[in-house]
């Protein structure tokens, strides 16, 4: 099941059950009016798909964030407090977790950055790894999604689509269409073809996937710290991870040429997802139109 839907204008609200940030930002959940419906996504059986009401939540998300990315991935991370990934992007976003029912735990987490936060806290994360001017226009629509992350031991599709569904009634909720956020390809990445170090893989699923999904021109950002391509074996023949294979699948484009983020050691491409492009028969699971 799942608790109602936030707003874009979330932070905007103050209630009894909001949260207050470290940086002043207020977390309120706004509950529909009565007799409002609110949808529930389709979840297997055991998980439940819920929107962060407390700082207690966020930082359970926080910690499975850094179990995933420092402690399996190997990612330096500039965390003020241990054993948490936490950045100042955080406290102006809505955070989507997924639980297991029986524990409580967390087992799955995007977070959610919407049009007017980001224009509170100046930029979108991917500012900072890209340059986003041609897509100016579209800020005023424009959700990023970062931070996704599934617990090892539930990586069997489930936990992904159901943070995807409520992604998806979350952006037609609020009458947005686009989304867009970073594809990350770990610099030493384990295909089933073995490992291939060194952006090697990376530069095989750049040049595989701009083949077929590359987003018209006037949609390109370009990288502010570029994957040395042409230093680069783009010629193995690799997969493209899971997650990456997933957003084609709904209609995603790539935006131009894969970064290099240092911290996390991965290439990371730059995506984006409008809803008017999903397939159809995903819109009919997804958004039920």
């Amino acid at each position: 099941m799942m608790n109602p839907l936030p707003t874009s204008e979330l932070h905007a609200h103050r209630g009894t059950d909001a949260l207050v940030s470290s940086a002043g930002v207020v977390h309120s959940p706004v509950a529909w009016p009565a007799g409002t419906a609110c949808a529930e996504p389709t979840t297997p059986a055991g998980l439940q798909v819920v929107w962060a009401r407390h700082l207690d939540e966020v930082r359970a998300a926080q910690r499975l964030r850094y179990q995933v990315f420092a402690l399996e991935m190997g990612a330096r991370l500039q965390t003020p407090l241990p054993g948490h990934d936490c950045d100042l992007f955080d406290d102006y976003c809505e955070h989507l977790l997924v639980r297991e029912s029986q524990r409580g735990e967390v087992v799955g987490t995007y977070r959610v950055l919407t049009p007017a936060q980001a224009k509170r806290v100046g930029c979108y994360y991917s500012d900072t790894e890209f340059d986003l001017t041609r897509l100016r226009a579209l800020r005023d629509q424009m959700v990023e999604l970062g931070r996704s992350c599934v617990h090892p031991q539930h990586r069997h599709g489930g936990v992904i689509m159901a943070l995807w569904k409520a992604l998806a009634e979350f952006m037609v909720r609020n009458g947005l269409d686009v989304m867009i956020g970073c594809a990350s390809i770990p610099m030493q990445y384990e295909g089933p073809h073995g490992m291939a170090t060194g952006g090697h893989a990376a530069a095989s699923i750049w040049r595989q996937v701009r083949q077929r999904h590359l987003a018209p021109i006037e949609w390109h950002v370009l990288p502010r710290v570029p994957l040395p391509l042409h230093a680069l074996d783009d010629t193995l023949p690799v997969e493209p991870p899971a997650l990456l294979k997933g957003y084609l699948r709904l209609g995603a484009k790539v935006l131009g040429p894969p970064a290099w983020d240092p911290d996390f050691n991965t290439a990371d491409l730059p995506m984006m997802m409008r809803l008017a492009d999903m397939p159809a028969r995903y819109r009919r699971h997804l958004v039920g139109v």
